[in-house]
C-alpha cells in the first residue's frame, strides 16, 4: 500500500512538472515596444482592480519581455529599470499605478531616443492645423444660426479628430480638457432653445486648452484611479436618479462621466472603435436630454443600460479560477489513478503481482512523453503568436480545448467508448501476462497514462494563458490532495464506491467548464476585432460561468448545451 502511494505520488508530481513546462517554454519571438505597452496596460488594469497577483504577474511578463529586447544602456533604460523596480515593490494599487505610469514614460522616452521627434514642431504643427477650424468655428457662432452653427460644429469635430493624435500622445490632460468642452458643446447644441452665449463660452474654453497645449504650458488633469468599473458606476447611479425622478442629479452623473472619459476611453478604443464613437456621441446628447422640460425615461434608461452592457463586455477580464484548474487535473488524474489500480488489481488476480514495477514503469514513461507533447505543443503555440496577437492565440486554442472537451464528454467517455477501451486493454493484458512480455506490460500502462496525459495537456494549454500563475499552481495542488485521498480510499474499498457516478457529475462539470471555455474564447476573439459583438439586450455578463450577452458567444454555448441533452437522451 505505502509503495503504491510513493508511486502515485510521483506520479502526479511529474504531472505537476508537465503543467508547468508548459508555461515555461521561452518564446523565440523578438518583443516589440508595442507588445510592452500592452502588458503595462495589462498590469494598470489588473492595478485599478486591486488585484495584486494578476498585476504582479503582468509586470513579471514585462520583465521577460524587456530582457528579450535587450536595449543598449542610456537614460530611458535606466528610467525604465527603475519604474519597473518600484512598480513590482509597490505596497498598495495607488503607488503602483503611479509607478507604471512613469514605466510608460519611460517607454515613451525610449521611443523618443531611438526615434528622435521634435515634440515643439509637433505642437506648432497641430497649432496650425486646427487654428482654420477654429476660426470658421468662431465666425460662424457669432451668426446665432443654430442650423449654420450645427454645420460648423460637425466641421470642426472633423477636424480634431483628424488632428488630435499629437495631443493624445504628448499630453493627456489638455487631450481631457478638449474632450470635455467638445463634449459641453455637444450638450449645449442639444438643447431645444440654444444658448449662444453658454455656447460661445465653451468654445471659449477649448481654445484656451488648445493654445495652452500649443504653448507647452502645464495643464492639470482630472485625477484619480479611474477604470471601465468608475465608467459603469456613474452610469448605474444616473440610470437610479432617473428612476428616482431626480434628472438634474442624472444629467450631473453624465457629466461627470464626460469628465473623465478622457482617463480611459483608450480601454474602449483599442478593443471597440464603434462603441467609443457611440460614447463620445451619444453620452452629451443623453445629459442634454435629462435637461429638457419633458424627459423620455424610458428611452434615456434604455440607452444608459445598453451603455452598461457594452462596457461590461469590454470590462470582463475573462479569467478562469482555481477551481477550474483542479477539475481538469481531477477528472483526467481520477481516470488515470483507476486505470492504473485495475491493472494492479487483474496482475494479483492473474498471480503476477511481482511484474507491478512495469505498471509503474509504463505509467511514468507515459507521463514522460506527455512532458515531451507539452513542450512540443508550447513550443509550437509559442512561434505561432510570434506572427500575431497573444490574446489570438489564446481564443483560438481556448476553443481547440472546449472542442476536445465536448469529445471527451460525448464519445470517450460514453458507455460503449469505455467497454471498448477496457476490453482493449484487458485483450493486450491478457496477452502479456500469457507472454510473459514485459514490454507488454508496460506498453498497457503507458498507453493508458499517455491518453490522459495528453488530454490534460490540451485542456490545461486552453485556460493557463488566462490564470495566473498562483491560481493555476493552488487548483493543481486541491486536485493532488484529493487524488491522494481518492488513491487510499480506493486501495481499501474499491469495490464499494460507485464509481460511475462520480464520472457523470465530473462528466458534467467537464462540460460547464466547456460552456466556460467557449464563451471566454470567443469574447477574446471579439474583443481583437475578429469576431463582430452583436449584444443581447436585458442579459448580464456572468464573467464566473463565460457568459457574454452578445449572439456571438451565446448561439455555440446553446448549441453545446443541445449537444449534452441529445448525448444523455441517447444513452437513456
Amino acid at each position: 500500500m505505502n509503495h503504491f502511494l510513493k508511486h502515485k505520488i510521483s506520479i502526479v508530481l511529474c504531472v505537476v512538472c508537465i503543467l508547468f513546462v508548459v508555461r515555461s517554454v521561452p518564446a523565440q519571438a523578438t518583443t516589440t515596444v508595442g507588445e510592452l505597452y500592452i502588458t503595462i496596460s495589462d498590469a494598470i488594469m489588473e492595478s485599478k482592480n486591486e488585484d495584486i497577483t494578476k498585476a504582479k504577474d503582468a509586470l513579471k511578463s514585462f520583465e521577460k519581455q524587456w530582457k528579450e529586447m535587450n536595449v543598449p544602456d542610456s537614460e530611458a533604460v535606466k528610467q525604465i529599470n527603475d519604474a519597473y523596480t518600484r512598480a513590482f515593490k509597490s505596497k498598495n494599487a495607488d503607488e503602483r499605478l503611479a509607478n507604471l505610469q512613469q514605466l510608460a514614460k519611460g517607454l515613451a522616452a525610449l521611443e523618443k531616443e531611438q526615434n528622435p521627434v521634435d515634440e515643439k514642431m509637433e505642437r506648432t504643427n497641430f497649432g496650425t492645423k486646427i487654428q482654420p477650424a477654429i476660426d470658421k468655428m468662431n465666425d460662424i457662432i457669432v451668426t446665432n444660426d443654430k442650423d449654420a452653427i450645427l454645420l460648423g460644429y460637425s466641421k470642426f469635430l472633423a477636424s480634431w479628430k483628424k488632428n488630435e493624435r499629437p495631443v493624445r500622445e504628448l499630453d493627456i490632460a489638455s487631450y481631457g480638457k478638449i474632450e470635455t468642452q467638445v463634449a459641453f458643446m455637444r450638450i449645449t447644441l442639444a438643447e431645444d432653445k440654444l444658448d449662444v452665449n453658454q455656447l460661445q463660452g465653451q468654445f471659449n474654453a477649448l481654445i484656451k486648452a488648445i493654445n495652452d497645449f500649443v504653448a507647452n504650458k502645464e495643464v492639470k488633469g482630472t485625477i484619480g484611479n479611474y477604470s471601465l468599473g468608475t465608467l459603469i458606476g456613474l452610469l448605474k447611479e444616473s440610470k437610479y436618479q432617473i428612476n428616482e425622478g431626480s434628472f438634474d442629479e442624472a444629467a450631473n452623473e453624465l457629466v461627470k462621466f464626460i469628465e473623465i472619459w478622457p482617463n480611459v476611453e483608450g480601454d474602449i478604443r483599442t478593443k471597440n472603435a464603434g462603441l467609443y464613437t457611440k460614447i463620445e456621441s451619444n453620452i452629451p446628447l443623453l445629459v442634454s436630454d435629462l435637461s429638457k422640460d419633458s424627459v423620455d425615461k424610458q428611452k434615456v434608461t434604455n440607452s444608459i443600460n445598453s451603455f452598461i452592457q457594452e462596457i461590461e463586455l469590454m470590462q470582463t477580464t475573462s479569467d478562469y479560477t482555481y477551481w477550474d484548474s483542479a477539475l481538469i487535473l481531477l477528472r483526467e488524474g481520477l481516470e488515470a489513478l483507476l486505470i492504473i489500480i485495475a491493472l494492479l488489481a487483474f496482475l494479483k488476480k492473474a498471480n503476477q503481482g511481482n511484474q507491478k514495477k512495469w505498471i509503474y514503469l509504463g505509467a511514468f514513461a507515459g507521463l514522460v512523453v506527455s512532458a515531451i507533447a507539452a513542450i512540443i505543443l508550447s513550443s509550437i503555440l509559442q512561434s505561432v503568436s510570434a506572427g500575431t496577437s497573444r490574446e489570438l492565440m489564446e481564443g483560438y486554442v481556448g476553443l481547440g480545448a472546449a472542442v476536445l472537451m465536448i469529445g471527451v464528454g460525448v464519445w470517450l467517455h460514453n458507455k460503449s467508448s469505455i467497454t471498448a477501451w477496457n476490453k482493449y486493454i484487458q485483450t493486450q493484458m491478457n496477452h502479456a501476462i500469457s507472454t510473459s512480455s514485459i514490454l507488454s506490460m508496460a506498453f498497457v500502462s503507458f498507453l493508458s497514462v499517455f491518453r490522459e496525459g495528453a488530454e490534460t495537456i490540451i485542456f490545461y494549454a486552453g485556460i493557463a494563458p488566462k490564470m495566473s500563475t498562483l491560481e493555476l499552481s493552488i487548483g493543481i495542488l486541491i486536485a493532488l490532495v484529493i487524488l491522494v485521498v481518492f488513491a487510499v480510499v480506493l486501495m481499501k474499498v474499491s469495490g464499494k464506491i460507485p464509481i460511475h457516478r462520480f464520472f457523470i457529475v465530473a462528466t458534467i462539470l467537464i462540460y460547464i467548464l466547456a460552456f466556460k471555455i467557449i464563451g471566454v474564447s470567443v469574447h477574446t476573439l471579439q474583443l481583437r476585432s475578429v469576431i463582430p459583438m452583436t449584444t443581447v439586450d436585458h442579459l448580464s455578463v456572468i464573467s464566473s460561468i463565460g457568459f457574454y450577452p452578445t449572439w456571438e458567444t451565446v448561439i455555440p454555448q446553446i448549441l453545446l448545451i443541445g449537444v449534452v441533452v441529445w448525448n444523455f437522451l441517447r444513452k437513456k
